[in-house]
């Protein structure tokens, strides 16, 4: 079943058109890639899917209800985690605590009554740490529990800021360059890290340009050019697609 429906998005900005008309289904259980060259409006896509952006014409729709709109807490409160292309980590914070900061997103007493030890937190407290330490083992990042984000390695902490948009408990979690800077090694952790969360039943869209990484894990790909969707499809057919050959070997890249 679709989970997310996206239906003729427009975002323009002046005279440019950063998205133009894109339609796509992302179905409950699989992972979906959006791909294209720099400029292609990827990320303008994925701000207006998350509420930090409005589109100017379309409609996006989460589990049958409109998200076109929704503020961005409102977002993930409805179900709807993603990062960002850049690390955004606390780094004096441990990593469970930095996990923690998600997990209140979900919690009635807040971050802040719980790090005052207010009346009412602890049975609370004690379950989100619970919801924590299991993200951690999920990311294999468990050894790093009481360590620093600061001092973690570039490729624990893209994990790390995975686990924390996980602790907001979400439905659909959409991953912004998630490999960017990863070496091999690091790269592979991540697509095992991947499969484990799409197994424990978050659906995930992710935005990348490591074209390896993109047709190992994913069951679909969305192409953007130039803010228009080219192609759609599975990966062995997106790779033989003229057009999708086109916009990225007939053009030079640009910054988006």
């Amino acid at each position: 079943m679709s989970l997310l429906e996206v239906r003729d998005v427009t975002r323009r900005f002046g005279g440019l058109t950063a998205v133009d008309g894109v339609s796509f289904d992302v179905h409950e259980g699989s992972i979906k890639a959006i791909i294209g060259p720099n400029g292609a409006g990827k990320s303008t896509l994925f701000n207006v899917l998350t509420g930090f952006d409005r589109p100017d014409e379309g409609s996006v729709s989460f589990q049958g209800r409109e998200l076109t709109g929704e503020r961005p807490h409102k977002v993930v409160l409805r179900g709807v985690a993603r990062t960002f292309q850049n690390t955004q980590l606390f780094e004096e914070m441990t990593a469970l605590e930095n996990v923690l900061v998600g997990r209140h997103a979900r919690t009635r007493t807040g971050f802040i009554a719980a790090a005052l030890r207010l009346p009412g937190t602890g049975t609370e407290e004690k379950l989100a740490r619970e919801e924590a330490a299991r993200l951690l083992r999920l990311l294999g990042l468990e050894s790093w529990t009481d360590s620093p984000a600061a001092d973690m390695p570039h490729g624990l902490r893209r994990l790390l800021e995975i686990a924390r948009a996980l602790a907001t408990g979400p439905t659909l979690m959409l991953l912004d360059e998630p490999a960017a800077g990863l070496n091999h090694a690091e790269t592979a952790t991540l697509a095992e890290a991947l499969y484990r969360i799409r197994d424990a039943g978050v659906t995930l869209v992710v935005v990348e340009h490591d074209m390896g990484l993109v047709m190992e894990i994913s069951d679909e790909i969305v192409v953007l050019d130039q803010g228009r969707k080219i192609a759609e499809g599975p990966p062995r057919l997106i790779q033989k697609d003229p057009e999708v050959l086109r916009a990225y070997l007939g053009q030079e890249d640009e910054d988006e």
